[in-house]
């Protein structure tokens, strides 16, 4: 079992971790381009640490445009094996009330006009969705956000739109009543499948700033009070996430049930003979494990 690293991925808000030890910037290429920014590495408490800002320092990648495929392969060329990925996100739950954290479990995906695989024609490969975050990781993240006082909701669907725009309120009313969702972001999909097709731990901790558009005492959403809203939960983030040295274990086994170090186990299905030379240079990093090249 490897040791362990956990990469956070900073959303909206969220554009450093305090206290890193050995810290240093480092700027990476991949066969899917440039991250979304320099990734910050480091020492928290024993645990290796890497940061990525996921909309880039200063804010300039729009959801649709941040570059997930390289986000990803970016981070396991460090060394990264879980990730905590940290958003802003609107409530379809009155009990989900703005500051309030999400542990999410389960996506739908609305997202239409991002690359949502790594792999494509020349090696085919179809990971398990059913489950998908890794909910011991989840768990250590549940108990180190109770720990610094953030009111904590374990479960929840998280809907991910295209955006920028927000919903209208239709399409709000929609998601809450008939789909069930519980939170709505745009940045979640497709960083999870690509963090399964990975095979990297991850889980969603959704800071809740809104009520999107379907409470009848909130109307529509209101960027000034969200990024008031962002300041107070991006210091509850950074101290939760200071807790989580203490609470994960140097052997790099979390108890995991989802197998997510261990997701392309089956799921390749493209005859060796008939795999693109190409592109499975191009998956060396994300899939050399099964592919040849990688870490056994």
């Amino acid at each position: 079992m490897a040791e362990p690293m956990l990469a956070v991925i900073g959303g909206s808000g969220l554009y450093e971790i305090d206290g890193l030890a050995e810290a240093e910037w480092h700027s990476l290429d991949t066969p899917w381009g440039k991250p979304s920014d320099e990734i910050l590495t480091g020492v928290l408490d024993g645990l290796k640490i890497a940061f990525l800002p996921r909309h880039g320092r200063g804010h300039v990648h729009a959801p649709t445009d941040v570059p997930y495929c390289a986000n990803i392969d970016a981070l396991k060329q460090l060394g990264v094996t879980h990730i905590l990925s940290v958003s802003a996100c609107g409530s379809f739950r009155e009990e989900m009330a703005p500051g309030h954290f999400v542990i999410v479990d389960q996506f739908i995906d609305r997202t239409v006009n991002r690359v949502k695989s790594f792999f494509e024609k020349g090696c085919v490969a179809h990971v398990s969705m059913a489950h998908p975050t890794c909910t011991a990781l989840g768990g250590l993240a549940a108990q180190a956000a109770r720990s610094v006082g953030v009111t904590t909701h374990v479960g929840g669907t998280y809907l991910a739109m295209e955006g920028p725009q927000f919903s209208t309120l239709a399409e709000s009313k929609m998601y809450r009543e008939s789909w069930g969702c519980d939170v709505i972001g745009m940045t979640n999909m497709p960083e999870a499948k690509l963090a399964r097709e990975a095979e990297m731990h991850y889980t969603t901790v959704a800071m809740v700033t809104d009520y999107d558009s379907w409470h009848p005492d909130h109307g529509e959403v209101d960027v000034t009070e969200i990024i008031r809203i962002l300041g107070a939960n991006s210091a509850h983030a950074r101290d939760m996430i200071a807790q989580m040295p203490g609470l994960m274990a140097p052997s790099g086994d979390q108890g995991c049930e989802q197998g997510c170090a261990h997701a392309l186990d089956y799921a390749i299905l493209t005859a060796p003979e008939r795999r693109d030379p190409d592109l499975v240079a191009r998956l060396s990093t994300v899939a050399g494990r099964i592919l040849g090249g990688g870490d056994a």
